[in-house]
């Protein structure tokens, strides 16, 4: 299946704590801390999960005029498995947060060449939530896509099962966007999780 790529930062709720990209160490960043407030309040609820998220609070090089959360599920681990995306939906939505934007469910391909055409079209046409060039103001095409195995999968097979596509181009900023970060506006009545 395809889902949409935002243009976020990785994050993981783990009953350990908000963790960025890295394991390292937990997040301390601004833009995590309204994450870090809802994770005190389910921590205790997570048990083996741990919840991948796009974290679309601080606007990264697009930023989007559709934007209903502040944070997005993409995936979710428990153990050593990568749950199915209708486990990943049922428990996105018990902890209340939306999943990232899907595009498509398909059979596996059996063509490569008509497979990257389909990815470069869909990544041509405008995104679910209306990107926008953060300095411009100007409408873009989506970031990118993830592809993945509907079913869940081990995470020694992760590589045999997620395929990600970033078109070219889409970072515009001359720094990194941590240096003059703004927060990322949310439409009215939204439900989302910002305290």
């Amino acid at each position: 299946m395809h889902t949409e790529k935002l243009d976020g930062e990785n994050n993981c709720l783990s009953k350990y704590g908000v963790f960025a990209r890295s394991h390292a160490a937990p997040a301390v960043s601004p833009w995590t801390a309204s994450l870090r407030q809802f994770w005190q309040l389910v921590k205790k609820d997570l048990g083996s999960l741990e919840i991948f998220l796009e974290n679309l609070y601080a606007i990264h090089s697009i930023a989007y005029k559709n934007l209903e959360s502040h944070f997005y599920v993409f995936g979710i681990r428990q153990d050593n498995r990568w749950l199915s995306w209708e486990e990943t939906k049922f428990y996105a939505a018990i902890l209340d947060l939306p999943v990232v934007p899907e595009i498509a469910v398909f059979q596996t391909p059996e063509k490569q060449d008509l497979f990257e055409k389909e990815v470069l079209s869909i990544v041509s046409g405008p995104g679910t939530l209306a990107p926008y060039d953060a300095l411009t103001d100007l409408p873009v095409t989506m970031e990118g896509i993830v592809t993945r195995n509907a079913d869940g999968y081990d995470c020694t097979d992760f590589s045999n099962n997620v395929f990600k596509y970033v078109r070219k181009g889409h970072v515009k900023t001359d720094q990194h966007w941590t240096r003059n970060w703004k927060r990322a506006r949310l439409n009215e009545g939204g439900s989302y999780v910002d305290y």
